[in-house]
């Protein structure tokens, strides 16, 4: 329905903003379809098992004390296309050319090995931080997100690109790693950016993304 109403998606959102965003600003291939309820059946539960399916599940549950609770419900690792069950669906295919869902592998084609190596090893410290981290690739970078995104990082081919999603200021930082992009067009949340590569210092990059983590998790 999204896609088939942008103007009309558009005039509500300014209006209910007031803004002027325009069409062209949105990028309506990371469009979501978000459902919301109290329990799903196991044939709803199946629909985030497709990789290039834009669905989410969210399980809502309100307790005695007014504490209401959200838990995302997680596709098996095992996803596969929806365009192979439904090959010759209109819809699906529609929605397959206009909504494109990222994946870690999409970010790692063409990448050298030692970059591959390296984001790796990122990759695993990074998760070692919490029990609460995630993964979300999106179009132009790998969220990790505890609650928020607190770190997005974009492998490219001879390097890896990080921003630290911390303010301007709050980033204790004596070596000077992190570039100071506030006023500068970047892709990743925060004010911080840091260039890697496979022979950069991952503990000390490590206790720069600690406090980002500390500031998104609590």
């Amino acid at each position: 329905m999204l896609l088939n109403n942008k103007a009309e998606f558009i005039l509500e959102y300014n209006d209910c903003k007031n803004k002027s965003l325009k069409k062209e600003n949105i990028d309506w291939s990371q469009s979501r379809v978000i459902f919301v309820s109290p329990q799903f059946t196991k044939y709803q539960k199946q629909a985030i098992n497709f990789k290039d399916l834009p669905i989410e599940l969210w399980e809502i549950r309100k307790y005695e004390n007014n504490t209401i609770l959200f838990n995302q419900l997680k596709p098996s690792e095992t996803s596969e296309s929806i365009t192979k069950i439904s090959p010759g669906n209109d819809i699906v295919q529609k929605v397959s050319r206009e909504i494109k869902v990222y994946t870690e592998e999409d970010h790692l084609q063409g990448i050298q090995d030692d970059i591959k190596e390296t984001y790796e090893k990122l990759k695993e410290r990074i998760l070692n931080i919490g029990d609460n981290i995630e993964i979300r690739p999106r179009k132009n970078y790998i969220g990790f997100i505890a609650n928020t995104n607190f770190v997005d990082v974009h492998p490219q081919k001879s390097q890896i690109k990080i921003w630290i999603n911390l303010v301007k200021g709050e980033l204790q930082d004596p070596q000077n790693l992190a570039r100071d992009v506030s006023k500068i067009g970047h892709w990743g949340n925060g004010d911080y950016e840091v260039i890697i590569k496979p022979d950069s210092d991952l503990d000390y990059l490590m206790t720069l993304i600690k406090q980002s983590y500390k500031k998104h998790s609590s």
